[in-house]
């Protein structure tokens, strides 16, 4: 198994796939690509088991569950589907046919789906592209250029997220609809910071990149040297500095060419892993036209400002993610677990 699975995931070569015999060995391979999904706090709140040759489960490890900012393990939910997207979109570009069925089991919450290797099939190459994003996408935190998003751009992210009708993607670009989004951002910034329970769990997970666990938010992410992740975990802990970093993401909010909220009709675990999958869709198409993307969540996480998030959209819909979008500097990759970390064995 170790011959197949990255130390860093980030470094996984497509090649090696053509090497892999058996359904068993594919699913893992490409899982590789599963664990490149973003996740709140970088927690990568995912866990995989491989049942017999051919039956994989997602599971949520909600051991890595942020109890203060996601309740309801509404983000863990979406994190996950986001791994989904990942692993379907590795299979479909690499040749791997799969049947997945989504919360297959409703006496057992922690199963988010079962993916069943079907044995090779042609690759799709339109999914070669998105691929190569898989492994290029960043979560990018600084200011974005004023470059507009080109119109086919937004449309294909637009399609991307739509494309399994279960989510819609709301683009934002006008200043005027941008300004008051952002001014909820603000607001939620606000609050979160002023609440000391918040500030412990985030600083819990800010962690430097050296550190044997490889999960959690460096310093490096926001332009800071990684040695001073532990002082600037201390500072937000002890602070509530919640004034400082309302006036830098509404600026950074409003700066950017566009922002976009994924809104689902429903709010359950099934609306979360459409979201999840959704998102990464969205993620890749930005990331495979030259563009990249942040989260600005605070008016989703604070349930007293979601509803007026919601009223931004002009339809129904319940907001799930919010995004800004941009041409900016691309950081350094944030660290991931390795495979072989969350991947359980069991017998069929």
């Amino acid at each position: 198994m170790d011959s197949i699975l990255m130390d860093d995931p980030w470094a996984v070569d497509p090649a090696g796939f053509a090497d892999c015999h058996g359904s068993g060995a594919r699913l893992r391979f490409l899982l590789n690509y599963a664990v490149l999904a973003p996740s709140g706090h970088n927690t990568q709140p995912w866990l995989f088991r491989l049942r017999g040759d051919d039956l994989l489960e997602l599971r949520a490890d909600r051991s890595r569950a942020l109890p203060v900012v996601d309740p309801a393990d509404r983000a863990l939910t979406i994190s996950c589907g986001a791994a989904l997207a990942n692993l379907r979109h590795a299979a479909a570009a690499l040749g791997e046919a799969l049947e997945v069925t989504v919360l297959p089991d409703p006496g057992d919450r922690d199963l988010l789906a079962a993916i069943r290797g079907l044995g090779p099939c042609p690759a799709a190459p339109a999914s070669a592209r998105l691929l190569r994003a898989i492994t290029a996408r960043r979560t990018t935190r600084f200011a974005f250029a004023p470059d507009p998003v080109p119109e086919p751009l937004r449309v294909e992210a637009i399609a991307a997220a739509e494309e399994a009708g279960a989510a819609r993607l709301h683009w934002f670009d006008a200043p005027a609809r941008r300004h008051a989004l952002a001014a909820l951002v603000a607001e939620g910034d606000r609050i979160q910071m002023a609440d000391p329970a918040f500030r412990h769990e985030l600083s819990a997970w800010m962690r430097s990149r050296r550190g044997a666990g490889r999960d959690g938010l460096s310093g490096a992410a926001f332009g800071m040297p990684d040695l001073f992740t532990f002082a600037a975990a201390l500072v937000v802990r002890t602070f509530d500095m919640g004034a400082g970093q309302a006036a830098r993401d509404q600026e950074l909010a409003e700066g950017s060419p566009a922002l976009a909220v994924l809104a689902t009709p429903g709010d359950t675990p099934r609306d979360w892993i459409a979201t999840g999958e959704a998102l990464q869709r969205t993620l890749l198409a930005v990331t495979a036209g030259g563009f990249t993307a942040s989260f600005l969540n605070q008016s989703i996480e604070v349930a007293s400002l979601r509803p007026r998030l919601a009223a931004e959209l002009g339809e129904p819909g319940v907001p799930q993610i919010l995004l800004r979008i941009g041409r900016g500097p691309r950081p350094i990759a944030a660290v991931r677990r390795p495979v072989r970390e969350v991947l359980r064995e069991a017998e069929a």
